[in-house]
């Protein structure tokens, strides 16, 4: 099969690969659609542990399975693969299992990704894709899955109904502006603030978005001003901006990982009892939601992705490395 083959820091080669092996209990799906993600960027800059190269990256994915029980069926992957057996996985909170796995990584095991013709996956993580979804914007349900449940952690540990918050969404990439998506169009929230600095990204934002779509440093972004922020970059600047701007007893969801640690006022965050929130991933059932929030068009039509062929993947990434790419998603196509 031919694939995507992240070789070292900043390089990426395509080139053929044996086929994916399956073992008992597993399917073979053919690629139809596989986005890039800001943890595939973390990798190509060098800064995954998880990700050693060689390694076939890619987790967004979705496509038809060739074997198996679901064979000739149009599926999404749920790319978590996780124990099923722990405390966490028999209690609905599979994504924090601890010998949780992603596709496209090496440690603490190998699991190829899905920048290839193929790919193989356990049956428990495959979704039959509802008839009303496009098979290929069907790849878009595993960053959905992400912002809906950093969404629903934020409304429920609020303090008041979530469309009366005062909302700021830092980020205008994909999961910023999905956030924005199911602020806006599935909770009906009605003051929400989105702030990016790429101005490409930001007319993209504005284009989707009836809320405020701004620089971070508009006047509009006023300090201790807001009931919730989510945090969807993850940089020592973006939490600083998170706390800035939070109000007293306010909420911080963070979703981001582009910078592990910095400095951080827990002076403001303790005395005006600031909630802070990491979140990560999704749920089972998270999953089995975006897949029909997206088939109702619940959040509107997916305009704003941007398709690639897969052999023009290494271009691709380095537009979002330069900061020249404007759509908040690409998705590549073998």
């Amino acid at each position: 099969m031919k694939a995507l083959v992240y070789t070292d820091t900043q390089e990426l080669t395509y080139r053929e690969e044996k086929d994916p092996i399956k073992t008992e209990g597993e399917s073979i799906l053919k690629v139809h659609a596989s986005g890039i993600c800001g943890s595939d960027m973390h990798a190509y800059h060098g800064k995954d542990e998880r990700r050693v190269p060689p390694l076939i990256l890619g987790h967004e994915v979705s496509g038809t399975i060739l074997d198996g029980k679901f064979q000739d069926k149009n599926a999404v992957l749920n790319p978590l693969i996780t124990c099923g057996k722990c405390d966490y996985c028999t209690s609905g909170s599979e994504h924090l299992c601890p010998n949780r796995v992603l596709l496209g990584m090496n440690i603490p095991y190998e699991r190829q990704g899905a920048f290839a013709e193929l790919i193989k996956v356990p049956e428990t993580n495959i979704y039959e894709i509802p008839d009303r979804l496009n098979i290929k914007e069907a790849s878009v349900a595993e960053p959905t899955a992400v912002s809906l449940h950093a969404v629903e952690l934020g409304e429920k540990n609020s303090k008041k109904p979530l469309k009366d918050c005062k909302i700021l969404v830092i980020g205008g990439g994909a999961i910023g502006l999905l956030c924005g998506l199911i602020l806006e169009k599935f909770k009906k929230c009605r003051e929400i603030y989105l702030s990016e600095l790429n101005q490409k990204r930001l007319n993209v934002c504005s284009e989707n978005l009836k809320s405020k779509c701004v620089s971070p440093k508009d006047s509009i972004i006023k300090e201790s001003d807001f009931d919730l922020v989510f945090d969807t970059v993850g940089l020592e600047v973006t939490r600083n901006s998170s706390i800035k701007h939070i109000k007293p007893g306010g909420i911080i969801v963070h979703i981001g990982l582009s910078q592990p640690s910095g400095v951080f006022d827990f002076r403001k965050a303790t005395l005006q009892e600031i909630t802070f929130i990491g979140t990560y991933c999704y749920t089972n059932r998270d999953f089995e939601n975006t897949l029909d929030l997206l088939s109702k068009n619940i959040i509107g039509d997916l305009n704003w992705i941007e398709f690639k062929n897969l052999n023009k993947g290494a271009e691709a990434f380095k537009e979002i490395h330069d900061g020249t790419c404007s759509a908040p998603k690409i998705i590549l196509l073998p």
